[in-house]
């Protein structure tokens, strides 16, 4: 794992991330200038293969959501250990997503109040084996181009089955498609250790 830069605040690391392409950049949300989830927005949007991880003092609902609304693969908080973060970091570089205790708990007591209503089984059954699969993918954080382009379909093709989704689930925004992914088992950290060793993780 090399730190290749770090910056002072979001434009900053937004041109860095630019220039050096990191695997994964960890971002703050209180910065002067742009703000973290501006900087993790349009990270995203223009850099969709590097990573995000949202590092932060912030343990609240409403950051941990539009950070995730943004497109952070995980948000971990600044008491965390540092053999935490150094995981947070690994999870995040191979595709997963790290998520700090606490939160996780949230979803979770969020998804079992759920089950025993029956409400997250009638949706998870609506959707097809395809949809289950492009709904996977989206929740990693992976654009309709690359979807497209992993399971050879056209990228129209994808837009249909995510409108298909988001319908059949009753979900209105990215954020709360990461949320039932989340719940359901869609998105679950990587159990190896290690980053690839072709790989090397950027922080910011």
């Amino acid at each position: 794992m090399k730190v290749v830069a770090e910056a002072q605040e979001g434009g900053e690391a937004l041109q860095k991330a630019r220039q050096l392409s990191p695997d994964v950049v960890v971002m703050d949300i209180a910065m002067p200038g742009m703000n973290g989830l501006e900087a993790t927005r349009q990270v995203r949007r223009e850099l969709p293969d590097i990573r995000v991880l949202v590092l932060t003092m912030h343990g609240g609902d409403e950051y941990f959501f539009q950070a995730l609304e943004a497109g952070a693969s995980g948000y971990v908080l600044k008491e965390a250990a540092a053999e935490e973060l150094i995981a947070a970091i690994r999870a995040v570089a191979q595709g997963g997503v790290a998520l700090y205790p606490t939160l996780a708990r949230r979803l979770v007591e969020d998804y079992m109040q759920r089950v025993s209503t029956g409400g997250e089984r009638e949706s998870h059954a609506r959707l097809t084996d395809r949809e289950r699969e492009i709904l996977a993918l989206i929740a990693q954080g992976h654009t309709n181009q690359e979807i497209a382009d992993i399971l050879k379909l056209s990228v129209y093709t994808v837009q249909t089955h995510r409108a298909h989704i988001m319908e059949k689930l009753n979900l209105h925004s990215k954020a709360q498609l990461m949320k039932y992914a989340i719940r359901t088992g869609f998105l679950k950290p990587p159990s190896s250790s290690g980053l690839p060793r072709s790989r090397e993780a950027g922080t910011q």
